[in-house]
């Protein structure tokens, strides 16, 4: 989403972006780089690291002197923003791109959140959350509601279009999947929030309704080397059903080539996934979770999550729709992402944020 806005934004607003990245450039950083957007890794590996790279923040910043400086989750929050606030920079956008706030507690993100809910009455001008679930719970949590705003993921709705058949076959070949197969898909990493366990299980109903099902699962982790992933699989009976690829930089080649995307997350913000999924044609099977009821709204079947059965049931009630029904069921998902969730909408509301003189850090938030 962060390299969208950078590209959207520049594209329609002008003047220059700049990205720094607490720690290493990641995996988007080269791509930003290969558009033009400077990209400056501050390498922090450690506590240790933290002071000098701080300091060559604070110079950064000084040197530059941005308009706005908008940090994207909890530790950029915490210390992006405080230098910022220290270096004298205008506008100081928080984001906030997580939902769960009593499981997801790995590592420093606890003490950090924590730390943030005291801060978000001074540090920022502005705490853009990017689901309405968001905003609530770290509301709960002691966050400053009155600077919150709530805005919902943009997707490429220009360059991005569903895959024509000849597209979609030379796909499946690719992959061993049969070009009249009902082609179920998941794509995430592997991680507990992700909930495999209950794909793979609705998986294993569906296969008793629909024998002919296949479910193509992309996403880091998520492939033979994950035993126990592949026992999961094989304790279901599924190995002649699934296939299992890995990371992918290919990810709409492969969402358009699915008959049923698949979400069965147990925790979500904003699923960009989902999204991803509609722009490609692609109707969807999600769990409520995050915004992802709001994401697919009619266009879509939402189950509870953590229920197997009724995943299944939902990918069930899709696969027994003829091929043209499922298609003209996701051309609605896509017209409901272009009308609601296109980039151009995203990065007004966002321009709206940067330049709202109303959102000030001075009297009560």
């Amino acid at each position: 989403m962060l390299q969208r806005l950078v590209a959207a934004h520049g594209a329609s607003h002008g003047g220059v972006h700049t990205v720094v990245s607490l720690t290493s450039p990641g995996v988007i950083g080269p791509e930003l780089s290969a558009a033009g957007v400077e990209v400056i890794p501050l390498g922090i590996r450690s506590p240790f690291d933290v002071p000098g790279a701080l300091l060559r923040l604070y110079r950064l910043l000084r040197q530059r002197r941005p308009e706005v400086v908008q940090t994207w989750m909890y530790h950029a929050d915490l210390l992006g923003g405080s230098v910022a606030r220290l270096a004298g920079v205008p506008r100081v956008i928080w984001g906030v791109r997580t939902t769960e706030i009593v499981k997801d507690s790995a590592g420093s993100a606890r003490w950090v959140r924590q730390i943030c809910a005291v801060m978000s009455r001074w540090v920022p001008h502005a705490i853009v959350c990017a689901a309405n679930a968001s905003a609530r719970n770290h509301r709960a949590l002691g966050y400053a509601g009155g600077r919150m705003v709530v805005i919902a993921n943009g997707f490429d709705v220009t360059t991005r279009t569903p895959l024509d058949d000849e597209a979609i076959g030379a796909f499946r070949d690719s992959q061993g999947l049969g070009r009249e197969d009902l082609v179920v898909g998941f794509v995430g990493r592997f991680n507990g929030a992700k909930d495999v366990p209950n794909f793979v299980a609705a998986a294993q109903r569906v296969v008793r309704a629909v024998p002919g099902a296949r479910f193509l699962m992309v996403g880091r982790g998520i492939d033979a080397r994950n035993e126990f992933l592949a026992d999961l699989i094989r304790d279901a009976g599924l190995a002649s059903h699934m296939v299992l690829l890995g990371e992918r930089s290919d990810i709409a080649q492969c969402l358009g080539a699915m008959d049923v995307f698949c979400l069965s997350s147990r925790t979500e913000g904003f699923p960009n996934v989902v999204g991803e999924a509609m722009v490609m044609g692609v109707p969807c099977v999600v769990t409520d979770v995050g915004d992802a009821a709001l994401i697919v709204g009619e266009t879509g079947i939402v189950v509870p999550r953590q229920d197997a059965e009724a995943l299944a049931a939902g990918i069930e009630s899709l696969a027994h729709l003829t091929r043209g029904q499922r298609r003209a069921l996701g051309l609605r998902a896509r017209q409901r992402i272009v009308a609601e969730f296109s980039m151009d909408r995203a990065v007004q509301k966002f321009d709206d944020v940067y330049w709202d003189k109303s959102r000030t850090t001075t009297g009560n938030p």
